[in-house]
This record gives C-alpha cells, sequence and structure tokens, in this order.
C-alpha cells in the first residue's frame, strides 16, 4: 500500500471513530497507536510514549493550568459581575450602550480567561438577562454575546494559542502578541457595527432612563474601582511579561495569585469557589493534555509516513494550486469542520496535515496561528452546529428560540471574515508587535 493510502486510511479511521461518539482523545490516539504498531511492528510503541515524553518535558505547558485556574477563579468569586455593573452605569445613557459594554466586558474576560466558554457563561448569566429586561432587541444582543465570547480564543492570554504553540512548536509569546491587534480590531469593528445599527435603529438598544442615569459623580466614581482589580491582573500577568520582568511560565504564575489575592481582597475566596475553581481547572487542564498528548501522537506517525510531502505534491503538482490557493481551501475546510467539532478537536484533527504543510509553502507558522484562530471563531458560530450556538441555546431564556440564535450571528460573522480578509491581505497586523518587541 502507498504511503498516500496509508494517510488517507488513518485520516478516514479517525473521522469515522469521531462520528462513534467516542472522545476526541481517544479516538485520535487509538488510530495513531494502532496505525503505528501495524507500520513498525513493537517499535511502532516508542512513538506514542516518545510523545508522552516530549509533552511531559515541555515546559510552557505550565502556563495551561495556571490560566484556566485564574480565569475560573476570578468567574466564580464575581470580580466579572462587577466589571459588568461599571459598564452599565458608564455606557447605558448611549443608545446601544449596554450592548457596547458587553463587548468591552468580554475583551476584558478573554484578557484575563483565554476560554470561550467562560466568556459565553459569564455573558449569558450576567449580561443577557439585564440586556433582554432594559428592551434590547433579542437577536442582537444574542449575536452581541456569542461574537464578544469568541474573543476568548484570540485575545492573549489564548488557550488555544497555547495549544497551537504546542502542536506547531511556534513560541507561546509571539502567538499571544500577535492575536493582540486582530483581537482588538475585531472587537472595535463589532463596537462600530452596534453603533451604525442602533444609531439607525435606536429601538434595538434603547438608551437608560433620565431616573437610572441620575447617578451622582462620586458612585459614578466608586464604581470605577470595580475595573482596577481586573486591570492590576492584567498589567501584572501581561505587562511584566512585555516588559521582560517574567517569563511566560511566571506570567501566568503571577496572574494565577493576582486573581486569588483579588477574591481576598474582596472577601470572596470561600471554600466553596475554591473548591469550585481547582476541581474545573483540573478537569480542563486533564482534558486539554490528553488532546494534546493524542495529537503529538497522531503527527509523529503522520511525519514517519512523509505524508506530509505527498499532500503537498498532489496540490502543487497535479491540481497545479498557488500557495495562496491552497491556504484558503485549508481555512474553508475549518468553517465546514466547525459545523460540528469545537477548536480543539478541530486542531489535533488537521493540524498534522495544515501546520507541516503551511511551512513547506512558505507562510508564518505565527501568522498562520492567527488565521486559524479567527477561523475557529467564525466556525464557532456556523450553523447548523456551531458549538457557540448550543451552548447560547442551553444558556439562554426560553424567549430566546434556535432560530433566533441562527440569525443573530449572521452580521457578526460577516464581520468576522471581514477581519480574516485583513489579516491575510495585511499579515503585519498580526506580526508587528511580536516582530516589535523581540526585536528588541
Amino acid at each position: 500500500m502507498s504511503y498516500e493510502m496509508i494517510a488517507l486510511l488513518m485520516f478516514a479511521s479517525m473521522m469515522l471513530m469521531l462520528l462513534t461518539g467516542q472522545r476526541v482523545f481517544a479516538a485520535i490516539g487509538a488510530v495513531a497507536v494502532i496505525s503505528a504498531l501495524l507500520l513498525w511492528g513493537d517499535g511502532g510503541s516508542e512513538i506514542a510514549f516518545g510523545a508522552a515524553m516530549k509533552l511531559m518535558k515541555w515546559y510552557p505547558l505550565l502556563t495551561l493550568p495556571l490560566f484556566i485556574y485564574m480565569g475560573y477563579m476570578l468567574s466564580e468569586s464575581g470580580i466579572a459581575e462587577d466589571l459588568y455593573k461599571m459598564f452599565h452605569v458608564w455606557m447605558g445613557p448611549i443608545h446601544g450602550g449596554l450592548a457596547i459594554g458587553t463587548i468591552l466586558l468580554m475583551v476584558a474576560i478573554s484578557a484575563m480567561n483565554g476560554l470561550s466558554v467562560a466568556g459565553m457563561a459569564i455573558g449569558a448569566s450576567i449580561a443577557l438577562p439585564e440586556l433582554l429586561r432594559r428592551g434590547y432587541d433579542k437577536i442582537m444582543v444574542t449575536g452581541v454575546i456569542q461574537a464578544g465570547s469568541s474573543l476568548g480564543i484570540l485575545v492573549p492570554p489564548s488557550v488555544v494559542l497555547v495549544l497551537y504553540g504546542m502542536i506547531a512548536r511556534q513560541p507561546v509569546g509571539q502567538l499571544w502578541l500577535a492575536g493582540v491587534f486582530p483581537g482588538l480590531m475585531m472587537a472595535g469593528m463589532f463596537i462600530l457595527y452596534i453603533v451604525i445599527r442602533c444609531r439607525m435603529q435606536p429601538h434595538l438598544g434603547p438608551a437608560l432612563s433620565k431616573e437610572e442615569r441620575n447617578v451622582p459623580l462620586a458612585e459614578k466614581l466608586k464604581l470605577l474601582r470595580a475595573g482596577i482589580l481586573p486591570l492590576l491582573i492584567f498589567f501584572s500577568m501581561t505587562g511584566l511579561f512585555l516588559l521582560g520582568v517574567t517569563s511566560l511560565v511566571e506570567s501566568s504564575a503571577v496572574g494565577a495569585l493576582a486573581a486569588t489575592l483579588a477574591a481576598i481582597v474582596k472577601r470572596r475566596l470561600t471554600k466553596e469557589v475554591l473548591e469550585n475553581t481547582v476541581r474545573k481547572t483540573l478537569a480542563i487542564s486533564c482534558m486539554f493534555m490528553w488532546i494534546i498528548l493524542a495529537a503529538l501522537c497522531f503527527g509523529a506517525v503522520f511525519d514517519g509516513l512523509g505524508a506530509v510531502k505527498a499532500i503537498e505534491a498532489f496540490f502543487v503538482g497535479r491540481l497545479g494550486l498557488t500557495p495562496w490557493e491552497i491556504l484558503i481551501l485549508m481555512q474553508l475546510s475549518y468553517l465546514l469542520m466547525g459545523t460540528f467539532l469545537d477548536d480543539t478537536a478541530m486542531l489535533v484533527i488537521v493540524a498534522p496535515l495544515y501546520v507541516p504543510l503551511v511551512k513547506l509553502l512558505g507562510f508564518d507558522l505565527i501568522w498562520y496561528g492567527v488565521l486559524y484562530t479567527i477561523t475557529c471563531q467564525i466556525a464557532y458560530m456556523t450553523p447548523p452546529f456551531g458549538y457557540n450556538l448550543f451552548l447560547m441555546r442551553a444558556m439562554a431564556p426560553p424567549e430566546i428560540s434556535l432560530t433566533d440564535i441562527y440569525r443573530s450571528i449572521i452580521p457578526f460573522a460577516l464581520i468576522m471574515l471581514i477581519a480574516l480578509a485583513l489579516v491575510m491581505a495585511f499579515p503585519q497586523i498580526a506580526l508587528w508587535l511580536p516582530e516589535w518587541h523581540y526585536s528588541r
């Protein structure tokens, strides 16, 4: 059997295993190990063992549980809720102000958490009921929360970019910096859309009433204190890293410690909060560890086959496609897979194919990490089975139907596509900051 046929058979077997409902890491890992044993006999077991040892020796992996802990600590202790109250008072007097405040809240949560699921949970439980009670259009605000929560996988410290860095063997610090401007650009585009839409149709985002706006300046300034702690946490973590005071792993430890101290200062570090935070951190960290291990093993088998060079020869030699045409086809395949898989599953399934191929085609792997992440954001909200669509359906009140949720994401998905096109056309949007920082 040719190597190309073996690679195709492995990929088809993995997809078939996933369709049976098996856990992602079990499906991918099983196909990798069985293929290695069939190809190389008993010596093939060393591939899985080598992948496990490679994972355990990868020092930046320590950032993963620390950032997840930090995000859950801020969520469980209610600090994120305080932040929304501040946005509510300061942004409420303008049309669409609370929706803009929700986007800003999501950016802040993304900068403290790195997971889109946490942003979705906070937005759906805190912001959505308040927006609906204030008379905001249910379709628009549903889209706002879904789009805003997706920023968690792009704005640093993004856990998805950490996973990409592990699989693509790229520096996580550079990937984080590469995600800053695209993430802020996308948030700015969301806000601009809300401002224009609510100016044209004021009933979609009514301003607060005069009675609610009549808040004394002293009280407004007092509410600003809610934003001080998150800013201090973000600066202590990201600021010290950018200044060169701390390394990547040290900055994650500083962030976790700062989040715990913030909960103590607020007098909210109860036994229940700590137990919930640690349990959720352990569960998510273990899930990611198993998935990364399976992906590394699968990638090692693929590398051993030389399948990547065969795929390149097929696209470039036989089909005569240009590197850019191949890249666009890759992004379209991510959009398709995003209708039934989450971002982590997509990464570990196709990374062994795509990452080496992108390198062979001459593209920058840091830049491609940002493209992958933006495409995942769009895929998260793509009907009929987008991951965020069903998360929102599970958390939304009964008056918001699945049809409303599908309709709500259309303008935001189009905005994300524009952002993706801009980053593809102008790579320096992603690459300028890491190049500037590391050149120092």
